[in-house]
């Protein structure tokens, strides 16, 4: 697994959150991601689960707490955006290009666990999604949007000039250095 650091906009500093730091590999399983939030983890909001233990697919996560997944594939301008909030939630989109012909994806549901102490929640994630494995990943970006009690903040690898954009290029600051050994098996 290899950590990353994000930064937050220079927009919206967080009195909260210290810091966010993001592991990245993968397993037989698939993706795993575990995102970490430092700081007075009792001022951030999050969603409680689903009331029926079942996550589901919503639109506009970003909104509040949500962990973000950006894969830029070698065939183009093309990218994905995954979404996962604390509550199990999550979602998936395809986009053509910058910010355009976002469809939903087709793919599985994440497997989403939390955990929350006094200064750390933990987001961690299994994406199992099939499409993955043929996928040649040129860029990724590793983002999240945080509710707190002051307001919103937004943490990623890198941001562009201008408001919190996730999608720009330049917030694809990450290329693949997952062990794909580990995945295959091999």
């Amino acid at each position: 697994m290899s950590l990353h650091g994000l930064v937050h906009h220079p927009a919206t500093p967080s009195t909260v959150i210290e810091r966010i730091e993001v592991e990245l590999g993968r397993d037989p399983r698939g993706m795993q991601l575990c995102y970490r939030m430092r700081g007075d983890a009792k001022r951030v909001v999050v969603a409680p689960p689903a009331t029926d233990e079942t996550p589901r697919r919503r639109d506009g996560l970003w909104h509040s707490t949500c962990c973000e997944l950006f894969l830029r594939d070698a065939s183009g301008a093309g990218y994905r955006e995954y979404n996962f909030a604390p509550s199990g939630d999550w979602a998936a989109y395809r986009f053509s290009g910058y910010r355009s012909g976002m469809v939903p994806l087709d793919t599985r549901a994440p497997i989403i666990a939390i955990e929350r102490s006094p200064g750390v929640i933990a987001l961690s994630v299994t994406l199992t999604d099939p499409s993955l494995d043929g996928l040649d990943i040129r860029r990724i970006g590793l983002a999240c949007v945080v509710e707190t009690d002051a307001g919103l903040c937004y943490w990623a690898l890198a941001h562009p000039p201008g408001k919190p954009d996730f999608h720009h290029a330049s917030a694809f600051g990450l290329t693949p250095a997952i062990d794909r050994a580990a995945h295959s098996g091999t």
